[in-house]
C-alpha cells in the first residue's frame, strides 16, 4: 500500500513521497466543522457512517496517501468501566490512584460488541478508498499501554505524571496492563477485520519516561500488544509512534512485530533513516505547528527539512 513504499507512483507517472496527517480532520477543515455542528464528539466516533464521512473528507479534498480512522484512543478505558465523557476534551469520572481501584476494573462489554463501531466504520471506508485512482492505506489505531495508563491514573498526560510513575513501582502499571493488553489486541484485530491495512499504536506519553523506565516497563507491554496482534494478522502492518522520544527509545523496542516507526519531529530524521531504516519503515516528522507559517516561510522550511534526507532510499 502507498504509505509503506519509499516512493509511490501518481497517475501522471511521477514518483513522490507518500503524505498523511496524523490528525486529518479538525479545526482547519470546513467539512469536519459542518458535521460537528450537529453532532457531539462521542456520537461522531461511534456512528460508523459519520466516522466514515469524517475520515473521507480530507482524502476527497486534499488527496492524502493514507486515511486514519476517525475515532479516539481512550475507548479502552470506557470498556473497562471508567466514565469517559468529552466536554469538549476527554474527562474521566475517576482516576486509578490505588491498586484496589485497578483490581476493581471490569470489562463492561465484550470487545466484539464494544468495538463494532470501529469495525463497521472500516468496512464502510474500505470500498470507498478502493475506488480512488491510487492506493490509499487505511489506518486503525489505539493508545499504547503506558499512554492509556497515564490517562487512567492522571486523567491526562500533562504535568510531571508523578502518580503514574510511582505506579510503575507499586504494581499499578503491571496490574493495569494485565487487564488492558488483551482488550487492546482484540480492538486492533477488529479494525483489521474491518479492512484496516495497518494499525497504529500511539504512545503520546512515552517521552515523559526516563529511558531506563521505558525499557523496563513500556517496552515489554508494547511487545505483548504487537506480538499478540501479529499472531492474528501477520499480513497487517503495525506502526508505533512515541511522542518526544529520542532514537534510543526506538532502538530499545527490539521487535520484528513493528513494521513502521513514526519518528517525533524533535529527532534527526536523517539519523533515524540511517540507524533504523534497515529494520523498519520510517515516517515523520515535520513539526505541524510550522504549517501555520505564511506559505513562503513554510516552503523554505520544508526545503530545509527535505534537503538532508532527500538522498535516502
Amino acid at each position: 500500500m502507498g504509505l509503506f513504499n519509499n516512493r509511490v507512483t501518481s497517475p501522471n507517472g511521477k514518483t513522490q513521497v507518500p503524505v498523511w496527517f496524523m490528525r486529518q480532520a479538525g479545526r482547519y477543515h470546513a467539512h469536519y466543522q459542518n458535521i460537528k455542528k450537529d453532532s457531539d464528539f462521542m456520537t461522531m466516533c461511534k456512528d460508523p457512517k459519520l466516522a466514515c464521512e469524517i475520515t473521507m473528507g480530507p482524502l476527497d479534498e486534499f488527496g492524502f496517501d493514507a486515511a486514519i480512522l476517525f475515532s479516539d484512543l481512550l475507548f479502552p478505558l470506557q470498556q473497562l468501566g471508567m466514565d469517559l465523557v468529552y466536554a469538549p476534551g476527554p474527562k474521566l469520572g475517576q482516576t486509578l490512584d490505588s491498586k484496589q481501584l485497578i483490581q476493581e476494573l471490569k470489562v463492561t462489554t465484550e470487545s466484539k460488541q464494544f468495538y463494532n463501531f470501529q469495525k463497521e466504520a472500516c468496512q464502510l471506508l474500505r470500498p470507498r478508498l478502493d475506488q480512488k485512482e491510487t492506493a490509499i492505506t487505511l489506518l486503525g489505531f489505539t493508545g499504547a499501554p503506558f499512554t492509556l495508563y497515564t490517562y487512567a491514573t492522571e486523567g491526562s498526560h500533562a504535568g510531571g505524571l508523578i502518580s503514574s510513575k510511582q505506579g510503575l513501582y507499586d504494581g499499578r502499571f503491571l496490574d493495569f496492563c494485565e487487564k488492558l493488553i488483551p482488550l487492546t489486541i482484540e480492538q486492533l484485530s477488529l479494525q483489521a477485520e474491518g479492512g484496516a491495512d495497518a494499525v497504529c499504536l500511539f504512545d503520546t506519553a512515552a517521552g515523559e519516561m526516563a529511558l531506563n523506565e521505558y525499557k523496563k516497563f513500556a517496552v515489554p507491554a508494547i511487545q505483548k500488544v504487537v506480538s499478540g496482534f501479529k499472531k492474528l494478522h501477520p499480513d497487517k502492518k503495525v506502526i508505533y509512534y512515541a511522542k518526544m522520544a529520542h532514537l534510543e527509545y526506538y532502538h530499545a523496542l527490539e521487535t520484528r512485530d513493528i513494521d513502521v516507526l513514526g519518528i517525533d519531529w524533535r529527532c534527526n530524521l536523517g539519523q533515524a533513516l540511517t540507524e533504523l531504516g534497515p529494520d523498519y519503515y520510517v515516517q515523520g516528522n515535520f513539526d505541524p505547528s510550522l504549517l501555520h507559517l505564511p506559505w513562503q516561510q513554510l516552503e523554505e522550511r520544508l526545503k530545509e527539512f527535505w534537503a538532508p534526507i532527500s538522498g535516502h532510499p
